[in-house]
């Protein structure tokens, strides 16, 4: 398989005007550097410890499940592919050949930590991790114009997930925050809902509930939930909490003298007369005004402050189980491409008590422990045995079996990558040096215009998670044929392709290289049997050439494709 691809992709005709080479070798040759790098940061060996000993509690809950159910899990995957796991998890990319070199030369145990925890002091971890929280909270869609700043709200949320601000405090901000979307950019969560000048109560509402909480309680928006115990009454009382906020010169600010009015018939609230602006005689008309409420916890909610501002404290108050539950939940999704429980917004009810056999219960119950710490909850989960498991198992190969090995956590799931991942593992495999934010200022403006075109041809994900759904044909053309696929497998000075090809000192080494860059591992004896003669034979007067048709196999395949 791997021969005929090279071959066919070796037909393509690749003719570049002589002006054009030049020009685009003097505009790569600044980003042709190599970055600078700052020190990894210093490592605690006690915090260390401690995820360890969470991660120690959570792989025993499912070695009582796996027990219990007769499952053997599948073995440890080796450290090369926990590595890119890792990286592709919580940064969205793969390791570049320059850390693949470092991570090789570091013998010591314990490296899988000490490397999981580096990255999540990296600025790349933070702002992909921005990102999918992002589309949790407001969504993929754009917003009106002028009042919403995606690009301000993104950067904020990853500034904050770098200085390990409290999780908690992070949430309490974007609901509760008042002023101008661009100085205060935890705004543009409730700016995001603006439609023509005003802010839409439901649909905040139905963020909260379903980013915050876990809960579709906006199911109840028409009429009573069907399928849980929520009311048509008790989201009004949620929606009404966002009542008060309006939009004004000065950006985002509460006024007290704001009520959400609805028509009636009426179900709940006290009636009042108002007039109807919409009429053009102005005629009076029933209105109920809606108090701010909540659909359960009523004791946990604040008395003192704006509706936003006791709203915000309701969420994120210590008792609400729901919060930290449906935090832990998005986690594991990140983290393994597949939550604890899908939907990842339909969460059901906690328990009266926490379970110790719950695992949403014992992980919300460490975040909580250890303030609300998001990137130690994730360092908790990728450090848990499930995490390092292979992703192929014995029991799979039985259709029997499949769901059952699955959905205990015996295996690591495959999950196919998320645009953004996609981009981010072409653009690193592009290039042999760690593309972060201490790369030149021109390669990191060349990825972002790069990032824009390929979604834009690509699609983007609802909600950030994975899934075990291939791809669909326009996509596969897309990394096929794409313009962004010929810029980077293209062989020049620059590229990894042109600069393996060239540095090289065997057919072997450029096999193996290539390999590593794009999928962090060395072939196997079989893989090099098979790809060698492709280089001696057919493509060997054009070294160069059979480098870009390897390229281009790898990251077409499934393996490149997919987490794994």
């Amino acid at each position: 398989m791997l021969g005929a691809f090279m071959k066919y992709r070796s037909l393509r005709c690749r003719v570049l005007p002589l002006v054009a080479i030049v020009l685009v070798a003097s505009m790569l040759a600044a980003a042709s550097r190599s970055p600078i790098h700052v020190d990894t940061p210093a490592v605690s060996q006690e915090a260390i410890a401690s995820i360890r000993q969470s991660a120690d509690r959570v792989d025993q809950l499912l070695l009582h499940r796996w027990t219990e159910k007769g499952i053997e899990p599948a073995a440890i995957a080796d450290d090369s592919t926990v590595l890119r796991r890792i990286w592709m998890s919580l940064a969205g990319t793969v390791p570049s050949l320059e850390e693949i070199r470092r991570f090789e030369s570091d013998r010591e145990p314990d490296r899988l930590d000490r490397w999981l925890d580096a990255l999540l002091h990296d600025r790349r971890s933070s702002e992909y991790l921005a990102k999918r929280l992002a589309r949790s909270f407001i969504g993929n869609e754009g917003g009106q114009f002028i009042v919403f700043r995606r690009d301000r709200f993104t950067s904020w949320l990853s500034e904050q997930l770098h200085l390990r601000t409290p999780y908690d405090r992070v949430v309490r901000e974007m609901v509760a925050t008042q002023g101008l979307w661009t100085g205060e950019p935890a705004v543009n969560f409730v700016t995001q809902a603006a439609v023509d000048g005003r802010i839409d109560e439901n649909k905040l509402a139905g963020r909260v509930s379903r980013a915050m909480l876990g809960q579709r309680i906006d199911c109840a928006q028409c009429h009573n939930h069907p399928f849980a115990s929520y009311t048509q009454s008790q989201f009004e009382g949620l929606a009404a909490c966002f009542a008060q906020a309006r939009l004004s010169p000065v950006g985002v600010e509460d006024d007290p003298r704001r009520v959400l009015t609805l028509d009636i018939p009426a179900t709940s609230g006290a009636t009042s007369i108002k007039a109807d602006r919409d009429s053009p005689a102005m005629m009076s008309s029933l209105h109920r005004a809606v108090a701010p409420g909540v659909p359960f916890g009523r004791e946990w909610m604040p008395t003192e402050g704006t509706s936003r501002e006791n709203l915000a404290g309701w969420i994120t108050h210590p008792v609400n189980r729901r919060f930290e539950r449906a935090v832990a939940n998005r986690a594991w999704g990140i983290a393994f491409g597949r939550p604890w429980h899908e939907p990842v917004d339909d969460l059901p009810n906690p328990l009266e008590s926490p379970s110790e056999s719950d695992l949403l219960d014992l992980l919300g119950a460490d975040f909580r422990a250890h303030h609300c710490d998001y990137s130690r909850l994730l360092a908790v989960i990728c450090s848990t045995r499930a995490f390092r498991l292979a992703s192929t198992h014995p029991g799979l190969e039985s259709a029997d079996s499949v769901d059952r090995i699955e959905n205990a956590w015996a295996v690591f799931p495959l999950t196919r990558l998320l645009p953004d991942q996609m981009i981010g593992a072409m653009v690193q495999a592009g290039v042999l040096e760690t593309i972060d934010r201490h790369s030149h200022l021109f390669t990191r403006t060349v990825r972002f215009f790069r990032e824009i075109d390929f979604v834009r041809e690509y699609g983007d994900a609802e909600e950030g998670q994975g899934g075990n759904q291939p791809a669909t044909i326009p996509q596969a053309l897309v990394r096929m044929n794409g313009k962004l696929s010929r810029e980077l497998i293209g062989a020049n000075a620059f590229t990894s392709s042109g600069r393996i090809s060239s540095m090289s000192h065997d057919d072997h080494s450029r096999i193996e290289t290539v390999f590593l860059v794009c999928l962090t591992r060395r072939p196997t004896a079989a893989e090099e049997e098979a790809i060698l003669p492709l280089f001696t034979e057919s493509l060997g007067k054009n070294r160069s050439l059979a480098v870009e048709d390897l390229f281009w196999t790898l990251t077409n395949s499934p393996e490149f494709c997919w987490n794994h």
